[in-house]
């Protein structure tokens, strides 16, 4: 990749449902490294270009591209791999299985061993599964949450829940990180918390961010640009504090016109 390509490039993408406009022209880079925040108030398209990104959906206009190459049609698992990782909204965790496994499950789509060698117990797959286990503490220990390692996903506090659904995001060793209103549901103190954790993990581990959120402390306080949807369209882009004094935000989030 030359040194002024972008790492995630979004070239005029849209997308149509029968007749409606979900996302119409919108245009985003992200360089190597960059916190970006994604904003705008409800219904905006915030989710469903996340969606696009990760191939959720395909765009019924424009590109999308990593690294370079086209992710246009490419299923979402391949995305993945391809260094695309993201959490929900609603909080997807494997709620019945324990918190070092949904970890895991993570691990399990970069797995070195072979299928048929985990089906007949070779070496190469003990190893396999004690590597995965030791980076699995390892990510947990990060995020405080090795002393829960053998309790089910659905028995932990929501804010625990939603550190353990970004500690199994960046299992899958991403190159992009996808945050989707993280903060939701939590109180002043977890969202301060989840702030600097933000913060801590994108330098730790050298990760390009791009963030949903209705909480603009957090948005303000970690992000170094800001793109801001209504109604589909992209209506401003700029740094926190030119964001935070553009009419066209000002008038997105409150309906009516600031003169």
């Amino acid at each position: 990749m030359a040194a002024n390509t972008p790492l995630l490039k979004v070239d005029h993408v849209g997308i149509r449902f029968g007749g409606l406009k979900a996302v119409s022209d919108v245009n985003l880079e992200m360089n190597k490294g960059e916190l970006i925040g994604l904003i705008g108030p409800n219904g905006a398209g915030k989710t469903t270009f996340f969606n696009l990104l990760t191939g959720v959906y395909v765009p019924t206009e424009g590109t999308i591209t990593l690294n370079g190459e086209k992710l246009n049609k490419v299923p979402p698992y391949k995305i993945n791999r391809k260094g695309i990782s993201r959490t929900f909204q609603n909080i997807r965790l494997f709620g019945d299985l324990s918190v070092i496994d949904n970890v895991k499950v993570a691990y399990h789509s970069l797995a070195k061993h072979s299928f048929i060698s985990s089906i007949i117990r070779l070496p190469s797959h003990f190893k396999g599964e004690r590597e995965m286990h030791e980076k699995a503490i390892e990510f947990l220990k990060i995020f405080s949450l090795d002393g829960y390692k053998d309790e089910l996903a659905k028995n932990l506090p929501y804010g625990q829940q939603r550190r353990l659904e970004i500690a199994r995001a960046l299992a899958a060793n991403p190159r992009v990180l996808l945050l989707d209103e993280p903060a939701a549901g939590m109180n002043p103190q977890e969202t301060k918390e989840l702030m600097n954790l933000i913060a801590f993990i994108r330098e730790k581990f050298g990760l390009t961010v791009l963030l949903i959120e209705h909480d603009m402390q957090l948005v303000m306080g970690v992000c170094e640009r800001i793109y801001v949807l209504d109604h589909g369209q992209l209506i401003a882009h700029g740094t926190p504090d030119e964001i935070r004094n553009n009419p066209k935000v000002i008038e997105a989030y409150l309906g009516e016109e600031v003169s």
